[in-house]
C-alpha cells in the first residue's frame, strides 16, 4: 500500500445518533446517508440487535457465505464505511457479536440484520467520493482506487 493507492479526505459532519429500534442496521444507514447527503463516511455502531445475518467471504468461490441468527446479540465491535454503488450511498460494515452465554460470532453484516437498541458515531468525508464496483481478481466489490 502506497500513497497512490489511497485517497485524502478531509473531515466533514460528525453525526452521533440512534438508529431505530426494529430497522435493519445496513439500511438505516443508507437512508440517514441519502437524506443528509453524505456520499463517504466512516462509522462504529454499539449496542445490540434481536436478529442477524452475517457472511463470511468464501474466497476460493468467490461469493458470500451467509448465515442468520434469530437470538439477541450485543454488538461487542462493529466498524464500517459509505461509499456510492451505482450513484447511491452503500454501507459495507462488520461486526463482533455476543450472546449472553459468551458465544461469539462475526462477520459482514447483511440484511436483516435488525436493531434492538443502537448509537452510531458516523464521520463524514469530504473529497473526490469512493466508488464500489467489482473486482475480477477477488469477486469482491471494492473502491475503484488505482493498485
Amino acid at each position: 500500500m502506497g500513497p497512490e493507492t489511497c485517497r485524502q479526505f478531509s473531515l466533514g459532519r460528525h453525526f452521533l445518533g440512534r438508529l431505530p429500534q426494529g430497522g435493519d442496521l445496513t439500511r438505516s444507514i443508507e437512508i440517514f446517508c441519502r437524506h443528509a447527503a453524505i456520499q463517504t463516511a466512516s462509522f462504529s455502531v454499539i449496542g445490540s440487535v434481536s436478529s442477524c445475518t452475517l457472511g463470511v467471504f468464501d474466497q476460493t468461490q468467490q461469493v458470500y457465505v451467509t448465515f442468520k441468527e434469530t437470538e439477541p446479540f450485543e454488538i461487542a465491535a462493529c466498524t464500517g464505511n459509505v461509499s456510492l454503488k451505482d450513484g447511491n450511498p452503500i454501507v459495507k460494515a462488520h461486526a463482533v457479536l455476543g450472546n449472553e452465554k459468551g458465544k461469539i460470532i462475526g462477520g459482514r453484516i447483511f440484511s436483516e440484520t435488525l436493531v434492538f437498541g443502537g448509537e452510531i458515531d458516523l464521520q463524514e468525508l469530504i473529497g473526490d467520493p469512493l466508488t464500489r464496483s467489482y473486482d475480477q481478481e477477488t469477486g469482491l466489490m471494492l473502491w475503484n482506487v488505482p493498485l
